[in-house]
């Protein structure tokens, strides 16, 4: 484990670091896969087939449940090469209803951990979504105390982290992006010179998978969020 640091700048992402949010998702998956009933395809090729239609969709219109219902819909659309009935509609709905207003579960130690970071560094969150949705969440955590400014953007990419040094006004060098994301917490926040810490989540999205380079003395990984307290 890397010698304790001293101040620095910390930035959090939220879902899936913080709180759980994409297990509902493949929750809400498996009902899906459960109701569609595809006479031919089997469980892994119908998810092949959503995870294109929302790789696509989250580049034409963001995230969030909204966009992943929007997903699940051209999905059957697709798979059974109609348009979806008023009824089908209404199923989806009832189907990813799960996702709409549940409580936020945070992570174990997260309350704790920040409570402590925040006595020696300065705490920033930095989250992608929908704008109304992620900020719902972020009231309901009970977490805003801890962090001097929280942003909700569409996308996080080099750019965004460029964006958010030059905002803030602090030298990258010295700052953690700190994630359970390579594509969209690790990687780009390398890229824009950020240090980062990586702690997996094993409900994962998907499309949030990529490589990271185990030679990259920059990024520390660590098994849980309690940990960040052996290193900051």
């Amino acid at each position: 484990m890397p010698q304790r640091r001293d101040a620095a700048v910390l930035i959090f992402d939220a879902d899936d670091t913080l709180w759980e949010n994409n297990v509902l998702f493949e929750r809400v998956i498996d009902d899906f896969l459960d109701w569609l009933e595809h006479p031919t395809l089997d469980r892994t090729e119908i998810r092949a087939v959503l995870d294109d239609i929302e790789r696509a969709n989250a580049v034409a219109h963001g995230y969030g449940s909204k966009v992943f219902l929007r997903s699940l819909a051209e999905c059957l659309e697709r798979l059974r090469a109609r348009p979806a009935t008023e009824r089908e509609r209404t199923e989806l709905d009832e189907l990813a209803a799960a996702l709409v207003g549940h409580s936020v579960e945070l992570m174990p130690g997260v309350a704790e951990t920040l409570d402590d970071l925040a006595t020696r560094h300065e705490l920033l969150l930095l989250t992608k979504g929908e704008q109304e949705e992620q900020q719902r969440k972020l009231d309901a955590s009970g977490l805003l105390r801890h962090f001097r400014a929280a942003h909700i953007v569409p996308e996080k990419d080099v750019d965004t982290y460029r964006w958010l040094t030059a905002e803030h006004g602090f030298d990258p060098a010295g700052a953690w992006m700190i994630g359970n994301s390579p594509r969209s917490d690790i990687l780009p926040a390398r890229a824009a010179g950020l240090n980062a810490v990586f702690i997996p989540n094993e409900n994962t999205w998907v499309l949030e998978y990529d490589e990271l380079d185990p030679t990259d003395n920059g990024v520390v990984r660590l098994a849980a969020f309690a940990d960040l307290l052996r290193v900051f």
